[in-house]
């Protein structure tokens, strides 16, 4: 059975692709779900930090489930739900105000590999294979899509991924800068558990605004909101955290954060 499944560990939102006969293809219903999944995450206060992962060791998430094309995206209209659909859920990961966390193992392809793109950080196992198959497939990948991965990849290796719709491996990934740090298969749940512990801890309004600073980045200079960037940053400066930071630090203990 195709389905995202969620839970919620302590501070940890996970939001996990189920449909392991597939190697965690992706269903229309799983798309529209996505953006419902992290928004009710992004709302609730206990959630410090969001991570995205595929069911088992065989997959993060191999593309989308191609068995329903022929009906899903087979006239226009279909196609254009369809495609808004897949756009409406990358751009959940963005548009979440929390950290988002990729947890890669195994294929990550198409569809995953667009996905594991809008989020924040990627951690892969080394067992990870990750490809960009719309080359094989004659469908076209929009700008936004592809304006994402000359963010993280370049010009040059996003042509070559592209163009190639080569696999790539994990070392390969991480030489490029597509994941930020490659794990033995072996300690991938130990050192992910320990870095989703660290981020957890961190102040929330730090993360916060140092996420919707970066985005800005990524933004046309003439949309950029450098009015709530600031706005964000002074909210820091004015927070209970900070002024708990600067006490831990004095004291030399962990900060007790709690958002405010």
């Amino acid at each position: 059975m195709a389905e995202l499944i969620t839970r919620k560990e302590h501070a940890v939102g996970w939001v996990i692709f189920s449909n392991p006969a597939k190697f965690n293809a992706v269903s229309h219903d799983m798309w529209t779900a996505l953006p419902k999944a992290i928004a009710a995450f992004d709302a609730d206060p206990e959630v410090r930090l969001i991570v995205i992962t595929g069911d088992g060791d065989k997959a993060f998430i191999s593309g989308a489930d191609i068995s329903q094309f022929e009906k899903a995206r087979g006239s226009a209209e279909a196609q254009a739900s369809y495609n808004q659909a897949v756009v409406d859920a990358y751009e959940a990961p963005v548009q979440c105000s929390k950290p988002v966390v990729a947890k890669i193992r195994g294929i990550c392809m198409g569809g995953g590999l667009g996905l594991a793109a809008a989020c924040d950080v990627r951690i892969a196992a080394a067992d990870a294979v990750f490809r960009m198959p719309a080359g094989r497939l004659g469908l076209g990948y929009n700008y936004t899509g592809i304006k994402r991965f000359v963010q993280i990849l370049g010009t040059s290796n996003t042509a070559d991924i592209f163009f190639s719709a080569r696999k790539f491996d994990a070392a390969d990934a991480l030489s490029m800068g597509f994941v930020n740090r490659v794990v033995p298969v072996a300690d991938l749940d130990r050192e992910f558990a320990a870095y989703a512990e660290m981020l957890a801890e961190n102040a929330p309004l730090t993360l916060v605004a140092a996420k919707f600073a970066i985005r800005q980045t990524a933004l046309d200079p003439a949309v950029r909101d450098m009015e709530q960037t600031a706005r964000m940053i002074e909210s820091c400066f004015n927070s209970e955290d900070y002024r708990e930071g600067r006490r831990a630090f004095m004291e030399k203990r962990k900060p007790n954060f709690q958002g405010r």
